[in-house]
């Protein structure tokens, strides 16, 4: 098979996926047009990020049915639908229309979901290959869920890096600043022995002549880094747990099943053989 070939193939697979199912179709399209609309105003506007924001959504948006034709995994419709209102939360919301910077919380409410959905892929992940005949692998229900929690914590500490990456070479500021009261700090030990320095009650702090008028000490990062780290924990923590008592107890109609991708069905494999048969004909 060419090259060529196996692009069409692919491209079948990822469009089967997209249209599948009606609800999730229905969301994906919604948002679509509606990024669409934004990059259209942003493009009249000449704000050139924010149109390469919406370009990075729109890819961001496929990405789901991508791994479902490349994994050949299928993702509920309610894992799905999360991901895709994650991505526009995260993306439009977030970035163009300033939520973070509008809503405080709202960074901190992306940064839990991210640990929560991370934990049920690394647990899926896991979940399949537990079951796959040809893999001898095989975790316990504890395993699977510490499992979880790792992959989930990595992938939040790899996005820690990405925002400093991003803000040490571009001068952005995707690690948010945060206004103190008070600095403790050895660096600023006259005698070099090691003993913590106290700066306490810190309303202004002034640069060049100019104060900066925030009532305290700018923060550059860090506690909004710990603070993410925090959340992405109480995510993922949470997932395990819940994971845990599933595969246990394997209940149908537990809310975490709707949450778990699982491979393809013998159904769905060998329609998707058959339709790939006529198409070579």
């Amino acid at each position: 098979m060419s090259l060529n070939e196996k692009l069409k193939k692919f491209h079948g697979m990822v469009k089967r996926e997209l249209t599948e199912n009606r609800s999730t179709f229905l969301v994906y399209t919604g948002m679509r047009l509606l990024v669409f609309g934004i990059m259209i105003l942003q493009i009249f506007n000449r704000n050139f990020e924010n149109v390469f924001l919406c370009i990075l959504t729109l890819i961001l948006m496929i990405l789901p049915s991508v791994v479902q034709a490349t994994f050949k995994v299928e993702f509920p419709s309610l894992l799905e639908v999360i991901i895709l209102c994650f991505i526009f939360a995260a993306e439009i919301l977030g970035e163009i229309s300033a939520f973070y910077i509008k809503f405080p919380y709202w960074d901190t409410i992306l940064h839990t979901l991210n640990g929560f959905l991370c934990a049920a892929i690394g647990f899926s992940l896991v979940d399949i290959m537990n079951r796959e005949s040809r893999i001898r692998f095989e975790l316990s229900p504890l395993f699977m869920a510490i499992t979880a929690f790792c992959f989930s914590m990595t992938i939040g500490v790899l996005w820690e890096f990405l925002e400093f990456a991003v803000d040490s070479i571009f001068r952005l500021d995707m690690q948010k600043d945060t206004v103190i009261t008070s600095i403790h700090s050895t660096f600023l030990d006259p005698t070099k022995s090691n003993h913590c320095v106290d700066i306490l009650n810190i309303s202004e702090v002034t640069i060049d002549g100019k104060p900066l008028q925030v009532n305290g000490y700018l923060d550059i990062g860090l506690i909004d880094t710990m603070y993410d780290m925090i959340v992405n924990f109480i995510g993922a923590f949470s997932f395990s747990i819940l994971g845990f008592i599933y595969v246990k107890r394997r209940d149908a109609a537990s809310l975490i099943k709707g949450l778990i991708p699982e491979p393809w069905s013998k159904e769905k494999s060998a329609a998707a053989k058959t339709d790939d048969e006529k198409k070579e004909e």
